[in-house]
């Protein structure tokens, strides 16, 4: 399996959910369909999965991250990225370049005005529970890596100063202001 056939797969499993926003349904679908392949492209996909979560381990997005969801922290936010890995390819990779661009997402406006979090944190689990599923063993431990870059130093900045968030990311923050 390669990155194409990953976004594939999670456009093919957007497409079975009962509502393609839900990203718990479209976790499962995923681990549906990936279940169904050979063990070693599921452990294929497991290594893309962990190099999207690195890709995407980028401060300006856990700032949005933080103001969408009132709170984020590790934790929170792998669920986050979790949920932005659902939303499909396009998406993840114009957040990733461009997080104030959440506000363009009706997911988003809907977590503002009803205050609901954004969290997919069944995603991260997908190829564990694929693999389980196809072989009846677990996924083993060394079958991947995740080397998280460092987090640009010009974002080390409170979270809760929305003053200086808004300044960075000014269309999400006037979602959700205070």
């Amino acid at each position: 399996m390669d990155t194409e056939e990953f976004w594939n797969l999670m456009e093919q499993a957007r497409g079975r959910a009962a509502d393609s926003t839900d990203a718990e349904d479209i976790a499962r679908q995923a681990t549906a369909l990936l279940a169904a392949r050979e063990p070693q492209q599921i452990l294929d996909a497991q290594q893309i999965l962990w190099d999207m979560m690195a890709a995407s381990y980028k401060a300006p997005l856990w700032a949005a991250a933080y103001l969408i969801n009132g709170g984020c922290s590790d934790d929170g936010f792998e669920y986050f990225r979790g949920w932005l890995i659902t939303q499909g390819r396009t998406t993840f990779e114009q957040v990733v370049d461009d997080a104030d661009r959440l506000a363009d997402l009706p997911a988003v406006r809907a977590a503002a005005s009803v205050g609901m979090d954004l969290e997919g944190e069944r995603t991260l689990s997908i190829a564990w529970d694929a693999y389980e599923k196809a072989t009846g063993t677990q996924l083993p431990g060394d079958s991947f890596s995740i080397n998280y870059p460092q987090l640009d130093p010009a974002w080390d900045v409170d979270f809760d100063d929305h003053g200086r968030i808004a300044a960075r990311l000014p269309r999400i923050a006037a979602l959700f202001t205070d």
